[in-house]
């Protein structure tokens, strides 16, 4: 029988080196704490209100000017609505690869 692989032992200098790097990464990205947090959820907010509310004012403008037996302003508002969710769901999402793509670098 043979014996299992050892794991390999990083020296000082490969963890001082990581730890180096890691800095250096962090300085050039900058401070991306409570306010970086901050600042995603008023984007994301941001992303769904301005929709949502175009999408009101374009369907009171055409409740006013063409009458239909619809809500222009429900209709349009809901639509707003969704394509803000939309817009939102995409940056989260490209967010949260970008964390995860910066774990894998740090981890490597």
């Amino acid at each position: 029988m043979s014996d299992p692989p050892k794991p390999s032992k990083r020296t000082l200098a490969d963890e001082i080196g990581g730890k180096a790097a890691r800095k250096l990464k962090a300085r050039r990205r900058g401070d991306s704490g409570v306010w970086f947090g901050l600042g995603m959820m008023g984007l994301v907010g941001w992303s769904v209100a301005v929709p949502t509310l175009l999408g009101a004012a374009l369907g009171v403008w055409l409740d006013t000017h063409y009458p239909a037996p619809h809500s222009w302003t429900l209709s349009l508002l809901v639509v707003g609505l969704v394509l803000g969710c939309v817009n939102a769901w995409h940056w989260v999402a490209k967010e949260e690869k970008a964390m995860k793509d910066e774990q894998e670098d740090d981890h490597e």
